[in-house]
């Protein structure tokens, strides 16, 4: 990986922030702070990024442990982020073997959004569901204007029943992104079939038709199918791993991935974006790697732990 630039800019992050409650299978619960976006905003401050974060909470007990958790990682709350009625909450059920099912209790509405230049991430349930998901598309299409765009789709079946109106709105916001990542498991349920490794390239190469420049389909243990900008497709390897649990690996993933990226001058203002078009699949291929080595140390803990520079000797 070249060495870090300078980003004046910072990202933006948009989308839920709520409580985790973990349910494991010997019946203990306990509480954590949560959220995809929130999750990746804090990972990409623990990676010495400048990162805001637009999202919607309650003044209540939970709110308050997500702000503070927001401010402790370095994290700037967008002004009217804590307006919501009430705190949002996941319940993370865990099998045996540590996977979490999720069910939700959520409330979505974007706030005021500042002006900016910059990297904008989004994706889950802040990018789709009502009437949230709508303003997220918005920005997201006038933030291609001011900087680069990167999306996770991060699939919640217990959300969305619709296949293809989901479907549909899914490739929206890809059609409007530079980056996109998804999981194996987004791609299936999307599909509506299992995929093998042919049927997630071919959906990778499908939404590179609707215009990003790089795409991602993570597969747990066995690592990474990319395209790169050049088109080409790679296989990146897992690390194997002792798992805790898999709460949080994706944002984790996500988080090293833009890391990589920003440090790499491939994301930012507007200018990044020609520069990632033209960029060494070298480079991208690292950046991916970052990603695995950022969640392969997730799921060795309990709970979204989001590793540090010096977790990952980045």
């Amino acid at each position: 990986m070249p060495g870090r630039r300078s980003a004046p800019s910072r990202t933006l992050v948009i989308g839920e922030a709520l409580v985790d409650v973990v349910r494991t299978p010997d019946g203990t619960e306990t509480r954590h702070v949560g959220g995809s976006p929130l999750n990746v905003a804090v990972g990409l401050a623990h990676l010495d990024h400048r990162v805001a974060l637009a999202t919607h909470f309650g003044r209540d007990e939970g709110g308050a442990a997500l702000g503070t958790h927001a401010s402790d990682a370095g994290v700037e709350l967008v002004p009217g982020s804590d307006r919501a009625e009430d705190t949002s909450e996941a319940v993370a059920t865990l099998d045996e073997e540590g996977r979490a099912e999720y069910t939700f209790d959520l409330t979505w509405r974007v706030p005021e959004l500042p002006e900016r230049t910059g990297h904008l991430h989004t994706g889950s349930l802040g990018a789709l569901l009502p009437p949230g998901g709508i303003d997220v598309l918005a920005a997201m299409d006038g933030g291609r204007r001011s900087g680069t765009v990167s999306y996770d789709p991060n699939i919640r079946p217990s959300l969305v029943s619709d296949r293809e109106a989901t479907l549909a709105e899914v490739e929206r916001r890809v059609a409007v992104s530079d980056v996109v990542k998804a999981s194996d498991d987004d791609l299936e349920w999307l599909a509506g079939r299992p995929l093998d490794v042919q049927g997630l390239t071919d959906w990778l190469r499908g939404w590179r038709d609707l215009g990003p420049t790089v795409l991602v389909c993570t597969r747990g243990p066995a690592g990474a199918i990319a395209v790169l900008p050049s088109g080409r497709v790679v296989t990146v390897p897992g690390r194997a791993v002792d798992v805790v649990d898999t709460v949080g690996a994706g944002d984790s993933f996500m988080a090293g991935l833009l890391s990589g990226l920003l440090d790499a001058g491939l994301l930012g203002g507007p200018e990044t974006r020609p520069r990632l078009r033209r960029a060494r699949g070298a480079v991208v291929t690292a950046a991916i790697s970052r990603g695995i080595e950022a969640s392969a140390l997730t799921v060795g803990r309990a709970g979204a732990f989001a590793p540090t520079r010096a977790d990952l000797g980045a």
